[in-house]
């Protein structure tokens, strides 16, 4: 009878194995290069005035009639970022449609004078914030949730900007994190396999989310969560506390 129990307890098991191993760990596909500085949000700044000035010219002129250098200036110039540190211009995107309603996390760092380092700088879309965890130690299991209206748009892809990459030094001073599993809801999908780089990390996944678009079955569903769980880090030059300065994301169903 015994033996018996322990065959059936494995075989009532053997799924829940199954499925663990089940979980792929994604690489990533680099993207951009995230070399942010103090010098380079001033340079920023006068090349925006400079563009300004530009701009209120050309309401009153043709393109022949600027100067050489206002020409050069102008051909310059990108409209579609206002700020420094925006991860997205002015022109629509996946953000459009959608994106998270809010981001909570099981911990955080506490702020000093006007820094804060609370979840929902995570979602922001800015390269100047990040989401710190407040744990003694390196932070492995704390966790970032993403809440998702039943409505908002599938998810392909999940785009993280590891550490904290406002400058050079707060990026190497700062833990970053190695291994992040993703869950949607609580059950786990996928662990992303992150490079220690200031480089955009691009995973495709999904798509995420209510594939049945008809507006009234989704205003009957619940909201859906991502939950982003630390495995390993990076060990930072000076602080163990570990850093996250956004993870967004791209998909289908805005356009």
């Amino acid at each position: 009878m015994r033996r018996l129990r322990s065959t059936l307890l494995l075989i009532l098991l053997l799924p829940l194995f199954a499925f663990a191993q089940a979980i792929p760990e994604l690489a990533p596909q680099l993207g951009a290069l995230i070399e942010k500085s103090s010098e380079g949000e001033q340079q920023f700044n006068r090349d925006r005035k400079a563009c300004e000035l530009v701009w209120e010219k050309m309401a009153e002129r043709s393109y022949e009639e600027l100067t050489a250098e206002e020409q050069r200036v102008f051909d310059s110039c990108d409209e579609t970022y206002e700020s420094y540190w925006a991860i997205l211009g002015a022109g629509c995107s996946w953000y459009c449609g959608g994106g998270p309603d809010s981001v909570l996390s099981s911990s955080e760092l506490k702020g000093k004078d006007t820094i804060s380092y609370a979840a929902q700088n995570a979602a922001d879309l800015s390269y100047a914030t990040a989401w710190v965890e407040g744990v003694e130690g390196y932070g492995i299991g704390e966790r970032l949730t993403y809440h998702f209206n039943p409505a908002s748009p599938r998810i392909t892809e999940i785009i993280v900007v590891n550490g904290y990459v406002k400058s050079d030094r707060a990026w190497r001073d700062n833990s970053r994190v190695k291994k992040l599993r993703v869950s949607v809801d609580r059950t786990p999908i996928a662990v992303l396999d992150l490079v220690d780089t200031k480089a955009e990390q691009h995973f495709k996944i999904g798509p995420l989310g209510n594939r049945d678009r008809d507006w009234k079955v989704l205003r009957t569903l619940p909201e859906w969560t991502l939950n982003f769980e630390i495995l390993d880090v990076y060990k930072g030059d000076k602080f163990d506390d570990t850093a996250i300065t956004e993870i967004y994301f791209d998909g289908i169903d805005v356009h």
